[in-house]
């Protein structure tokens, strides 16, 4: 846990946050700011500040954050027709909280990736 973190504070329940899933490694909720009908984060317990602190000992928890992406594309009946899993790595790409988390994005055709620096 980090003292200062906003997600570490969700997780202890010392903020409130509409959760959908949780268990003994991961939280996930819903996202304040949606960018989609279903946007969900998945956030490990475990404070990690992002994909760059992945260490080899976390492989297992990160594979289970996508096991649990699937299992909540299907609550939220998303799975058929497509969703997106998505991390952003540090500042450039987006990242606004440093601890770790999977933004689960689905409910609506989505955007397509970034083609020549522009989003189509």
């Amino acid at each position: 846990m980090s003292a200062g973190c906003v997600f570490c504070k969700i997780i202890s329940r010392e903020l409130d946050a509409d959760i959908v899933y949780a268990d003994d490694q991961v939280v996930a909720f819903k996202d304040i700011n949606p960018a989609a009908p279903v946007h969900i984060l998945i956030v490990p317990r475990k404070h990690i500040p992002s994909l760059l602190d992945i260490k080899q000992e976390d492989e297992a928890l990160v594979g289970h954050m996508h096991t649990v992406a699937n299992e909540v594309a299907r609550a939220f009946k998303i799975e058929k027709n497509g969703y997106r899993v998505l991390i952003n790595c540090g500042s450039d790409a987006g990242q606004i909280v440093f601890h770790l988390h999977l933004h689960l994005l689905g409910g609506r055709p989505l955007l397509q990736t970034i083609a020549k620096g522009k989003e189509v």
